[in-house]
């Protein structure tokens, strides 16, 4: 698939072979999301005067996770489904760090999401082909695992990804102590800083548990595959870690009001806490939060020391 700007696309990606485990409302989605997203490139585009600037490229689309892999979840009692996963492969570092292009297209798939046209939650990540290329010859598990099962929803021809070059158990567990060892750190110092607060500064506590709670999901992802995105949106990395270890989302109920509006001031928290003076959050909120962040913490702790003495 080549070109998707015809008046057949819907209907082409509707059809491929390639996702005819997918029932017909999940496809249109998909056909919907790649719409979404080569029209906030092409809008990018028409506002920039320079070559160097316009000369950004999608050159692939690839779905990965359960709804390539067909095990996908949606449970109506406990709130709880499964993502679409995308990784979008470009041509340079340089449109990978077009932000704001992203950060527009990842708005305007949540704006989707919330009017209902589309139901199911979308996970993009964007890297450039060679990083992708390199992250296949140090055998990243994740890019691995992505190149192996993956769903090509679009390719541009002539840009093929690399030969993955596995590493050796030793090699991978090593690697993985030390993200282990960084990263579990790093969420014990935030969640520190934030019980000496006490019961003052309720915006900076709750700053301080995203930040726990970040680096959490950081710690196992990158324990786990060797790789997490370079994000802050724990929308996206708790839905990533619970497609690889569903233990974990025991860690988050959604099956109420309160809980789903709990972790949504959480997510809101990384820029609203410290920008917004809209941004309210009180005790009841602040404790729920931070009893389940000590939840996500546990749960995390063991799912990583599971997999590194597994690897011994």
């Amino acid at each position: 698939m080549d070109a998707i700007h015809t008046e057949g696309f819907d209907a082409a990606l509707t059809l491929t072979d390639h996702i005819e485990h997918l029932p017909d409302r999940k496809r249109r989605e998909l056909a919907r999301i790649i719409e979404i997203l080569f029209g906030g490139v092409d809008k990018f585009h028409s506002t920039k005067l320079s070559e160097k600037r316009n000369a950004g490229k999608i050159l692939k689309v690839i779905l990965y996770g359960s709804y390539a892999r067909g095990d996908w979840v949606e449970d109506r009692v406990s709130g709880y489904r499964s993502d679409y996963d995308l990784l979008i492969v470009v041509n340079s570092k340089a449109f990978v760090e077009e932000h704001e292009l992203w950060q527009g297209i990842e708005n305007e798939l949540l704006d989707q999401q919330l009017s209902r046209r589309i139901e199911t939650p979308v996970v993009p990540i964007v890297h450039d082909l060679n990083d992708v290329n390199e992250q296949l010859s140090r055998g990243r598990p994740f890019f691995v695992d992505v190149a192996r099962d993956g769903i090509v929803l679009y390719e541009k021809p002539g840009h093929p990804l690399a030969q993955p070059k596995p590493q050796t158990a030793v090699e991978q567990r090593r690697e993985a102590q030390l993200f282990f060892d960084e990263w579990s750190a790093n969420a014990e110092g935030f969640l520190s800083a934030q019980e000496s607060l006490g019961t003052t500064f309720p915006k900076q506590r709750a700053f301080l548990l995203h930040q726990a709670t970040e680096a959490l999901y950081h710690c196992f992802l990158l324990t786990a595959l060797l790789y997490s995105p370079k994000s802050h949106r724990v929308k996206a990395l708790r839905s990533r870690a619970e497609q690889v270890d569903a233990r974990l989302i025991a860690a988050w109920p959604r099956d109420t009001r309160f809980s789903r509006r709990c972790f949504e001031m959480l997510s809101r928290a990384y820029v609203e806490a410290r920008y917004s003076a809209q941004y309210k959050i009180n005790d009841d909120e602040l404790a729920w939060l931070l009893e389940h962040v000590k939840v996500l913490q546990a749960a995390v702790k063991a799912a990583c020391q599971e997999r590194l003495s597994k690897a011994l």
